[in-house]
C-alpha cells in the first residue's frame, strides 16, 4: 500500500497503531472476558457454549476481513509465518498441546493473562513474566536448540503457500481464491447459524467481544501488511515492512511479542533495541484493561492462595512460553490469527491445544473428585 509516506513516518503508524490497537482489545477483552482457554474450558466441563461461540465469531469474522484484504491487495499473505511454505507440522502439534496443557495450569492464555493483569490480578503478571523469560529462552536462548532439534526438524516442503485454499486448489480447477472465499463464507454461515440457535444462552457481551476480536485480526494485518509496507524501500531497493519485529506483516499473538517486550526492557540504552507493533500491542492490552476495570469499579488485588498454586502457574507459563514459540504462535496467534488465515499449521496447533487443554483438565477434575 503506497500512500507516500516515508519509512520511518510508516514505521510510526504501525508501532503507535499497535498501541491503540491493544488498548481497545484490552479493554473489550476485559469487558466481554474473552478468552480461547475459557471457551475450550467452558465447554469441556460445563457443555457452556457462549464463550466457544464469542470464539468462532472471532475467527470468521476474521477470516471475512483476511480475505478483502488479499482480495483488494492490501494485504500480501503468502508473506506471513503463517502462510510459509516449510509446514513444521511436528512444531505446531506439539507446541500447541505444550501451549494448552499449560494455559489450563495457569488459568488463562498471554491474552487472557495480560486482561487479568491489568485488572489486578498479580498471579497473571507473574505469569506474564514466566511466560516471557521462557519465550525468550526458546527464541534464542538454552531451549532454542532443544526446539529446532526436536520439532522443528521435522517439516514438508510444500512448494505453495499452506494456506487450506492453496493446497485445495492444487487438486483441482478452481482457483485458491475462490477456494478461500468459499470456506469464508461457509465459517461465517456457521457461526453465525449457531449464535443464531444459540442466542438464548448468549449475552451481548459475547457477540461483541468475538467480532471486535474478529474486526483486530484485520485491523493489525492491514497495519503491518498495508500501510507498513513498501514494494520498494529506498534504502534497500527491496519489498519491505516496517515497525514490525519479524520484518513480515503480523497480526495479533502474544508470546513472541513477550519476549521482544522483556528485551526492550532489559536492553534500553541499546539503541538497536526499538518498539515494534508486537511489543506496543502487549503494552496496549495490559493499559486497556486497566483503565477498563477501573471505570466498571472492577479493579481487584489478587495474589497466590498456595504455594501448589504458584507452582501451578509457574509450571504453566513454562509450558506457555516454550510452546507458543514451538508452535509459532499462542491461542491467538494461531487460534485465531492464524485461523482466520485459514492456515494449515495454525489447525494443526489449535488441535494441540484443545488436546493439551483436554488433558488438563480432565486431571484437574479426577484430582478435585479425590479431594
Amino acid at each position: 500500500m503506497n500512500l507516500d509516506l516515508s519509512p520511518s513516518l510508516a514505521a510510526g503508524l504501525v508501532v503507535w497503531g499497535g498501541l491503540v490497537l491493544g488498548l481497545c482489545l484490552g479493554a473489550v477483552g476485559q469487558a466481554t472476558r474473552f478468552c480461547v482457554r475459557g471457551a475450550i474450558a467452558d465447554w469441556m466441563i460445563f457443555r457452556g457454549p457462549a464463550r466457544m461461540i464469542s470464539w468462532l465469531l472471532a475467527i470468521a469474522v476474521g477470516a471475512l476481513c483476511v480475505q478483502l484484504l488479499v482480495s483488494t491487495q492490501l494485504l500480501d499473505a503468502s508473506r506471513t509465518i503463517a502462510w510459509s511454505d516449510r509446514l513444521v507440522w511436528a512444531s505446531y502439534l506439539a507446541g500447541g498441546l505444550l501451549f494448552g496443557y499449560g494455559m489450563v495450569l495457569a488459568g488463562g492464555c498471554p491474552q487472557r493473562s495480560l486482561v487479568k493483569a491489568g485488572a489486578g490480578n498479580l498471579r497473571a503478571m507473574i505469569t506474564l513474566l514466566v511466560i516471557a523469560v521462557t519465550a525468550a529462552m526458546t527464541l534464542r536462548g538454552v531451549l532454542a536448540g532443544v526446539r529446532v532439534s526436536l520439532f522443528d526438524s521435522w517439516a514438508l516442503q510444500l512448494g505453495s503457500s499452506q494456506d487450506v485454499g492453496t493446497l485445495m486448489a492444487r487438486t483441482s480447477l478452481a482457483s485458491a481464491q475462490n477456494f478461500r472465499w468459499a470456506l469464508v463464507a461457509a465459517m461465517l454461515l456457521v457461526a453465525l447459524g449457531i449464535a443464531w440457535r444459540m442466542r438464548g444462552k448468549l449475552d451481548v457481551g459475547h457477540v461483541v467481544g468475538g467480532v471486535a476480536v474478529g474486526l483486530f485480526v484485520g485491523v493489525a494485518l492491514f497495519l503491518t501488511g498495508g500501510i507498513g509496507f513498501f514494494a520498494e524501500h529506498p534504502e534497500t531497493l527491496e519489498a519491505a515492512w516496517v515497525g514490525t519485529q519479524t520484518r513480515r506483516p503480523e497480526g495479533l499473538s502474544f508470546s513472541a511479542p513477550l519476549a521482544h517486550s522483556l528485551d526492550l526492557l532489559t536492553l534500553w540504552t541499546d539503541k538497536s533495541m526499538l518498539a515494534t507493533f508486537g511489543v506496543t500491542l502487549t503494552v496496549g492490552v495490559l493499559v486497556g484493561s486497566y483503565v477498563s476495570a477501573r471505570l466498571r469499579r472492577e479493579f481487584r488485588l489478587e495474589f497466590f492462595s498456595s504455594p501448589r498454586e504458584f507452582g501451578a502457574h509457574m509450571a504453566g507459563g513454562m509450558l506457555m512460553g516454550f510452546g507458543g514459540i514451538t508452535a509459532l504462535g499462542c491461542s491467538i496467534g494461531n487460534g485465531v490469527t492464524g485461523l482466520a488465515l485459514l492456515s494449515t499449521g495454525s489447525m494443526l496447533a489449535v488441535a494441540g491445544i484443545c488436546t493439551g487443554a483436554w488433558l488438563a483438565l480432565r486431571l484437574q477434575l479426577k484430582r478435585a473428585e479425590k479431594a
